[in-house]
């Protein structure tokens, strides 16, 4: 017969003996329900097919999670403890075209990153040299 130790008897070590055997548990049922709900098809889409040509979607998948614990510390029920979420994202990439027997992979376009992010470096490569030399004169003439 297995005996239980009276409440606030217990070590501070088996105390956090225990909050380590809870926070690893629910951590362990988080990656089994999130791990449950990965596959293949959750980033590669379904493939449609129209005119003889099929076309799969691709996404981009990140998963995140965390958990925590908690324990009683003492006889009188007071308790200390936190807690956890976790989220996921998905976000399109992309396609794969199978045409003819020949599979091509075609990216999506972002507009920020293949026109305004080269736009600004080129703005900034023009004027940031002009900019910095007027600050330099103005600081010489200050100084004069």
């Amino acid at each position: 017969m297995k005996t239980e130790p009276v409440r606030g008897t217990e070590s501070p070590l088996a105390e956090r003996e225990d909050a380590v055997a809870a926070a690893t548990g629910l951590l362990e049922r988080l990656a089994q329900r999130l791990g449950g709900s990965v596959s293949v098809s959750t980033v590669f889409g379904t493939p449609v097919e129209a005119s003889g040509v099929i076309v799969v979607p691709v996404a981009r998948i990140a998963f995140g999670f965390g958990g925590g614990a908690g324990r009683e510390r003492d006889a009188a029920k007071h308790g200390e403890g936190g807690g956890g979420g976790g989220g996921a994202s998905a976000t399109p990439i992309g396609f794969i075209e199978i045409r003819e027997g020949a599979a091509t992979y075609k990216p999506i376009r972002d507009v920020w990153t293949d026109v305004f992010v080269p736009l600004g470096l080129v703005l900034l490569g023009t004027v940031g040299p002009r900019a910095v030399a007027g600050v330099l004169r103005r600081r010489r003439a200050r100084r004069s």
